[in-house]
């Protein structure tokens, strides 16, 4: 059966089970409890649930305010400007003064397609990771959203989360799997070559190794859902045994994931690889499914560069 429950939607339901327990819990949004999918958890727990409107600056202040008061605050706000507008206090509120802030970035990527550059948020993984103090994490599907979110309701420090807006296809059968910040989930075994993905890329890269098998060709597939702090021994053993690696990103090339992964390889394991992800351009306008079509983020495209780098 195809997923109809958004990301954003399993992160509510997270926080409403976790809050039954823990008043500690708080959730804030920027005139985004709709988008956000909050609107559930601000009915059920008013106490706990901070509307600042359109203020993403406001919004980070007061979430590092609560947390330095013992709370433990979720920020739900769209990505695009979470990440831009208000980035100074993301870095001297919550990762320099070392606050425990959970910043959420909704409808992050091209998840904003229609509306073009202005909405697109595809350079956040990048500003985000430069940034000392401050986890960054992507899930894959719904199932590893709800265990991420969990997590990071334990974790103690900051930390950005990035989704999307719509549902995607399930890359997980349940949320009844072993996970870890900063371990990365092998999804496939293989041994020609690795795929590295992260968020809804994973998705296309679990289709690719479908692909490739019918080609002939034993791809391991790397769900990198927290691309800092990076898994490194997971990369360092992918590039050692399979040799060749690509990476897949709902994001510049320039920064993101397959950055992160060619700054680990390049210094320990040099091997021959790609990163697949939006181009050094404003992005496209369109659905989600056309823009990572126009840029060839589709397992075709994964499948030709494997079979090019294989020789094939």
């Amino acid at each position: 059966m195809k997923n109809t429950i958004p990301n954003r939607q399993a992160i509510c339901e997270t926080l409403l089970e976790l809050a039954q327990t823990d008043g500690d819990i708080m959730v804030l949004a920027s005139d985004s409890r709709g988008s956000a999918a909050m609107a559930p958890f601000a009915q059920a727990y008013p106490g706990q649930f901070v509307e600042v409107g359109i203020a993403e600056q406001n919004i980070v202040g007061l979430a590092a305010g609560l947390a330095h008061s013992g709370k433990k605050p979720f920020v739900a706000s769209p990505a695009c400007f979470l990440s831009m507008r208000s980035i100074e206090q993301i870095k001297v509120d919550v990762a320099y003064s070392a606050t425990n802030v959970k910043l959420v970035g909704i409808s992050g990527g091209v998840s904003y397609g229609a509306l073009g550059m202005s909405h697109h948020s595809v350079q956040d993984i990048a500003v985000a990771r430069a940034i000392p103090g401050l986890a960054v994490l992507l899930p894959a599907d719904r199932h590893e959203t709800k265990r991420m979110t969990a997590a990071l309701a334990a974790y103690v420090g900051g930390a950005y989360m990035r989704i999307g807006r719509n549902p995607v296809e399930d890359a997980y059968e349940s949320d009844d799997y072993p996970f870890e910040i900063g371990k990365a989930v092998t999804m496939r075994e293989g041994r020609d070559l690795t795929i590295i993905a992260a968020g809804e890329t994973v998705r296309v890269a679990l289709d690719a190794h479908a692909a490739l098998l019918e080609a002939g060709v034993s791809s391991r597939v790397l769900n990198m859902h927290t691309i800092k702090p990076l898994d490194e021994a997971a990369v360092l053993r992918a590039a050692q045994q399979t040799g060749r690696i690509i990476t897949v990103e709902e994001h510049s090339v320039h920064g993101g994931l397959g950055a992160a992964v060619a700054e680990t390889i390049v210094q320990y394991a040099p091997v021959p690889m790609r990163i697949l992800g939006i181009p050094d351009e404003p992005a496209v306008a369109g659905k989600t499914a056309e823009v990572f079509a126009h840029y060839g983020i589709t397992p075709a495209r994964i499948k030709q560069l494997a079979l090019e780098m294989l020789g094939r």
